[in-house]
This record gives structure tokens, sequence and C-alpha cells, in this order.
């Protein structure tokens, strides 16, 4: 269970994160598109786990292995932009959040039952 101080830090680093990534997106994704849909903290606020939407799914990979090379580079950017209010840079890790094609999956399979009238 997230504290409340976590769960606001983490909103936070979302805002100032997807700030950095709209400024160049190009560079940061290639050429798929990113969408940030969490970012969870550690009690201690050292780590960000942050939570990435890859479009297309089949590019993730290579999204990902380009993200945790220039790791360094969106840490020190976020440190520029929040280094005055906060102790502690987190380190990042990014992780692919493929909840939205396990829905779709679940959603196609629900459609392809083949339910009954019930009788009366």
């Amino acid at each position: 269970m997230e504290s409340k101080r976590q769960v606001k830090y983490g909103k936070q680093l979302q805002k100032d994160l997807a700030e950095i990534f709209q400024q160049d997106p190009r560079h940061y994704f290639r050429s798929s598109l990113g969408t940030i849909t969490g970012v969870t903290v550690s009690p201690d606020l050292g780590l960000a786990r942050i939570y990435l939407s890859i479009f297309p799914n089949e590019k993730a990979g290579e999204v990902f292995d380009h993200l945790n090379q220039i790791k360094s580079e969106v840490r020190l950017k976020l440190g520029k932009k929040i280094g005055k209010k906060v102790r502690i840079i987190p380190e990042l890790a990014f992780f692919h959040d493929d909840t939205e094609e396990e829905a779709s999956k679940i959603d196609s399979l629900i459609n392809k039952l083949n339910i009954p009238p019930e009788d009366q």
C-alpha cells in the first residue's frame, strides 16, 4: 500500500516526465507512440517505476532498449526540473504496461463465446 506522499510524488513525476517526453518524442520513442500510464515510487522515494504503453506493440522492445540506454539523460533532465524541490532524484526503471492489450484479448474471447439464450 502506497502512502499519500508516494502517490503524490508519483503523480508529479508522471507529469514532469510527460513534459520531458513531449519536448522531443522522436528522440525517446523513435517512430512509436508512447504514453506514461503510471508511476509508482518506492517508500524511500529513491526508485521510480515508470509504466509505459507503446504503440505499435511490436516495437515496444526496441523502445525500451533505447530508453534504458538513455536513462541517465532522462534522469538528468528530470533533476533539472525537480532538483530544487526534492533531495533525491529517483533512479528510473521503465516497464511495459500491456494492460490495454490484455483487456482487448479478454474482450475478444468473451465476444467469441457462444452462450445460448436462457429457457423460460
